[in-house]
């Protein structure tokens, strides 16, 4: 058992910060009954190519674990079956558009009504409230605002993405530990709450030590590629096979380690790198000296000679590397679920590992609608009853 075994969460959230936030709640074995539309069913099911047997890798990366049903919104039957549904849950989940939900009457007050414990959380691109409360928020346009594509890319170079949808991503991760902080409070008081966070607001979040340099000093920090503002040498660097390898010197003692392993141990006594502080300051001359040293061998033989050394170091791989890594197979951060299409798909694994209520891959990416009757049974609708829904378009 997961421990969120019980918790039932109505998830009507779509595309990936909500689904995402979802699936982590789905993994350690909360019942998530996904909703969607009928015939069309969450955006990204239609995002691809790729599709394997016409299912979205996209929407299977995310939606595991869960139960999909169809309902329409907009017919009052479809909405009395949200209703029931919203009287049984612990937690309630939605990413529209802030006020839909008012509009829908299924904002968090018309909910609390029927369920006074109910756990509602909203995600949205600016938050509730706000002077950019009504703009729509998509990941891309958060990483600028929030500022993360201000300090990402090369000095000179235009600004950068993360490769991946971090705004969407992080967001439905602090949802998700927004919800379990609220179950937990639950436990003491008995009631409910409310959970309002943002796009935005995790990229601040994120900013951290870089938000912390510029409170210090006043001044925006510049993109700095792959190196980092307070460290040095801390970069990648291009071998003499043209592999870039990552070097991580985190500490005086890794730099002794460093300067020893490439045979530099005058650099100990050097004014210019002698310290991270001296390193930091004279960043250009101790980078290019680095990167001239690096040059002169191969990626492997520098890891090589790394690893034996004790200096933090590692290749930039390519997805089919990292997922063909002996620690990452070893990690089950690789998993593979049957799929009633699709065959066996590939998965990314669970990346906490808890000794006794691990969570667990149980079931695959659900089609669209495939639990429909089966969570109408559970709330008392016959077949007679679930097909005169059909027949209305409800469900």
């Amino acid at each position: 058992m997961g421990p969120l075994e019980g918790v039932r969460v109505l998830d009507l959230s779509r595309v990936l910060t909500g689904p995402y936030c979802t699936m982590m709640l789905a993994d350690f074995g909360a019942e998530v009954i996904k909703v969607e539309m009928p015939g069309r069913g969450d955006d990204t099911r239609g995002y691809g190519p790729p599709f394997i047997e016409g299912e979205s890798c996209y929407f299977m990366s995310v939606n595991r674990n869960k139960k999909s049903i169809t309902l329409n919104l907009k017919s009052p039957e479809g909405m009395e079956v949200l209703l029931k549904l919203a009287r049984q849950a612990d937690v309630i989940i939605e990413n529209f558009r802030p006020g839909t939900t008012r509009k829908l009457k299924i904002a968090y007050e018309d909910i609390r009504e029927i369920n006074p414990r109910v756990i509602y959380c909203s995600i949205s691109g600016f938050g509730q409230d706000g002077p950019h409360a009504a703009r729509p928020g998509f990941d891309l346009i958060l990483q600028g605002m929030g500022g993360l594509m201000g300090i990402t890319g090369e000095e000179e170079g235009p600004p950068v993405k993360v490769g991946v949808a971090i705004a969407d991503i992080t967001a439905g991760m602090f949802a998700a530990y927004g919800i379990v902080s609220a179950l937990y409070a639950r436990e003491r008081t008995g009631v409910g709450q409310y959970i309002d966070t943002s796009l935005l607001e995790s990229q601040v979040a994120l900013l951290t030590y870089m938000a912390g340099n510029y409170f210090g000093t006043g001044k925006n920090p510049p993109k700095m590629g792959s190196a980092h503002p307070n460290i040095v040498p801390y970069q990648a660097f291009r071998a003499a096979d043209g592999k870039y390898i990552n070097i991580a010197v985190g500490s005086e003692r890794i730099w002794q380690s460093f300067c020893q392993a490439v045979g530099k141990e005058e650099w100990l006594d050097d004014p210019l790198c002698r310290t991270n502080k001296e390193r930091v300051e004279n960043r250009k001359v101790v980078v290019d000296m680095v990167a001239d040293l690096i040059k002169a061998r191969t990626s492997e033989e520098w890891l090589k000679i790394f690893a034996e050394a004790g200096v933090p170091c590692g290749p930039i791989y390519s997805l089919s590397e990292v997922f063909s890594d002996p620690q990452v197979l070893h990690r089950e951060m690789l998993v593979r679920v049957p799929h009633p299409r699709a065959g066996e798909v590939a998965l990314t694994g669970i990346p906490i590992k808890m000794s006794e209520t691990p969570g667990a891959v149980r079931s695959h990416p659900p089609l669209l609608g495939e639990h429909t009757e089966e969570v109408l049974a559970d709330l008392g609708y016959s077949p007679e009853d679930i097909k005169a829904l059909r027949e209305k378009g409800a469900i």
